[in-house]
Protein backbone atom coordinates (compact mmCIF):
# COMPACT_ATOMS: atom_id res chain seq x y z
CA UNK A 1 0.00 0.00 0.00
CA UNK A 2 2.78 2.30 0.54
CA UNK A 3 4.19 1.57 -2.30
CA UNK A 4 1.30 2.75 -4.15
CA UNK A 5 0.69 5.63 -2.56
CA UNK A 6 4.78 6.08 -3.24
CA UNK A 7 4.27 5.49 -6.87
CA UNK A 8 1.26 7.92 -7.14
CA UNK A 9 3.19 11.29 -5.51
CA UNK A 10 5.71 10.73 -7.95
CA UNK A 11 3.18 10.19 -10.46
CA UNK A 12 0.90 13.71 -9.40
CA UNK A 13 4.65 15.50 -9.37
CA UNK A 14 5.05 14.52 -12.72
CA UNK A 15 2.46 15.39 -13.91
CA UNK A 16 2.83 18.97 -12.50
CA UNK A 17 6.12 19.33 -14.07
CA UNK A 18 4.96 18.29 -17.58
CA UNK A 19 2.04 20.70 -17.51
CA UNK A 20 4.48 23.60 -16.30
CA UNK A 21 7.07 22.60 -19.01
CA UNK A 22 4.18 23.11 -21.58
CA UNK A 23 2.79 26.30 -20.02
CA UNK A 24 6.24 27.74 -20.22
CA UNK A 25 6.95 26.77 -23.90
CA UNK A 26 3.64 28.26 -24.82
CA UNK A 27 4.74 31.47 -23.04
CA UNK A 28 7.86 31.77 -24.86
CA UNK A 29 6.39 30.68 -27.94
CA UNK A 30 4.21 33.90 -27.96
CA UNK A 31 6.93 36.37 -26.88
CA UNK A 32 8.69 35.17 -30.22
CA UNK A 33 6.52 35.39 -32.63
CA UNK A 34 4.56 39.10 -32.19
CA UNK A 35 1.95 39.59 -33.86
CA UNK A 36 1.43 41.18 -37.30
CA UNK A 37 0.10 44.93 -37.17
CA UNK A 38 -2.29 45.22 -39.90
CA UNK A 39 -1.96 47.72 -42.67
CA UNK A 40 -5.54 48.69 -42.91
CA UNK A 41 -6.18 52.12 -42.20
CA UNK A 42 -5.94 55.53 -42.98
CA UNK A 43 -2.00 57.41 -43.13
CA UNK A 44 -1.18 60.75 -43.15
CA UNK A 45 2.01 62.32 -43.36
CA UNK A 46 3.99 63.86 -46.12
CA UNK A 47 6.26 62.99 -49.30
CA UNK A 48 8.84 65.42 -50.91
CA UNK A 49 9.71 65.38 -54.95
CA UNK A 50 12.74 65.73 -56.35
CA UNK A 51 12.80 69.62 -56.54
CA UNK A 52 12.19 69.54 -52.44
CA UNK A 53 9.28 70.61 -52.58
CA UNK A 54 6.92 69.06 -49.25
CA UNK A 55 3.27 67.64 -50.52
CA UNK A 56 0.98 66.49 -48.05
CA UNK A 57 -0.62 63.27 -48.39
CA UNK A 58 -2.72 60.52 -47.19
CA UNK A 59 -3.03 56.71 -47.93
CA UNK A 60 -6.21 54.81 -47.62
CA UNK A 61 -5.20 51.31 -47.45
CA UNK A 62 -7.07 48.27 -47.05
CA UNK A 63 -5.56 44.81 -47.13
CA UNK A 64 -6.66 41.45 -47.85
CA UNK A 65 -4.84 38.16 -47.72
CA UNK A 66 -1.59 40.25 -48.47
CA UNK A 67 -3.38 41.94 -51.17
CA UNK A 68 -3.41 46.00 -50.50
CA UNK A 69 -6.17 48.67 -52.24
CA UNK A 70 -7.09 52.05 -51.77
CA UNK A 71 -6.02 55.39 -52.37
CA UNK A 72 -3.51 57.89 -52.75
CA UNK A 73 -4.28 61.52 -51.87
CA UNK A 74 -2.25 64.38 -52.30
CA UNK A 75 -2.25 68.45 -53.40
CA UNK A 76 -1.04 66.87 -57.23
CA UNK A 77 -4.26 64.27 -57.33
CA UNK A 78 -5.53 61.60 -56.06
CA UNK A 79 -4.77 58.26 -57.48
CA UNK A 80 -6.21 54.76 -57.45
CA UNK A 81 -3.77 51.91 -56.15
CA UNK A 82 -3.46 49.96 -59.20
CA UNK A 83 -1.67 46.59 -57.45
CA UNK A 84 -0.45 46.65 -53.85
CA UNK A 85 1.03 44.01 -51.83
CA UNK A 86 2.87 43.14 -48.16
CA UNK A 87 5.06 40.76 -47.57
CA UNK A 88 6.40 40.92 -44.00
CA UNK A 89 7.16 44.30 -43.23
CA UNK A 90 7.37 45.56 -46.43
CA UNK A 91 4.46 47.31 -48.52
CA UNK A 92 4.98 48.09 -52.19
CA UNK A 93 1.74 50.09 -54.20
CA UNK A 94 1.55 50.82 -58.03
CA UNK A 95 -0.26 53.26 -59.30
CA UNK A 96 -0.82 55.35 -62.65
CA UNK A 97 -0.24 59.29 -61.99
CA UNK A 98 -1.87 60.45 -65.35
CA UNK A 99 -0.67 58.43 -67.87
CA UNK A 100 3.14 57.72 -65.65
CA UNK A 101 3.42 54.67 -63.64
CA UNK A 102 4.20 55.68 -60.42
CA UNK A 103 5.47 53.00 -56.86
CA UNK A 104 5.54 53.58 -53.61
CA UNK A 105 7.78 51.27 -51.44
CA UNK A 106 7.00 51.55 -47.79
CA UNK A 107 8.47 49.45 -44.44
CA UNK A 108 6.14 48.96 -41.46
CA UNK A 109 7.48 50.16 -38.56
CA UNK A 110 4.69 50.51 -35.77
CA UNK A 111 1.90 52.69 -36.85
CA UNK A 112 4.26 54.54 -39.30
CA UNK A 113 5.79 53.86 -43.00
CA UNK A 114 8.35 54.93 -44.28
CA UNK A 115 10.15 55.02 -47.99
CA UNK A 116 10.12 56.15 -50.91
CA UNK A 117 7.86 57.12 -54.12
CA UNK A 118 8.54 57.61 -58.09
CA UNK A 119 6.44 58.36 -60.86
CA UNK A 120 8.52 59.30 -63.88
CA UNK A 121 11.40 61.00 -63.83
CA UNK A 122 10.08 62.56 -60.24
CA UNK A 123 10.29 61.02 -56.98
CA UNK A 124 11.51 60.63 -53.61
CA UNK A 125 10.99 60.05 -49.50
CA UNK A 126 7.92 59.52 -48.13
CA UNK A 127 6.72 59.10 -44.66
CA UNK A 128 3.22 59.04 -43.25
CA UNK A 129 1.74 58.20 -39.79
CA UNK A 130 -1.21 55.59 -39.09
CA UNK A 131 -4.39 58.15 -38.16
CA UNK A 132 -6.72 56.99 -35.36
CA UNK A 133 -9.91 55.02 -36.79
CA UNK A 134 -12.24 57.59 -37.77
CA UNK A 135 -9.58 60.63 -38.08
CA UNK A 136 -9.69 62.90 -40.35
CA UNK A 137 -13.43 61.73 -41.83
CA UNK A 138 -15.41 64.43 -40.42
CA UNK A 139 -13.00 66.99 -41.73
CA UNK A 140 -15.27 69.81 -43.51
CA UNK A 141 -18.56 68.41 -42.37
CA UNK A 142 -20.40 70.66 -38.92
Amino acid sequence: MRMLKKNSAKLGWSVVAFSLALSCMAVAQNKTAPAKSEVTGRYEGSAKNSEGEVIPVTLELTEKEGAISGMIRSSHGDFAISNGSRKEDAVSLEFDAQGTAGTISLKISGDQLTGTWSAGSDGGPLDVKKGAPGEGDAKGKS
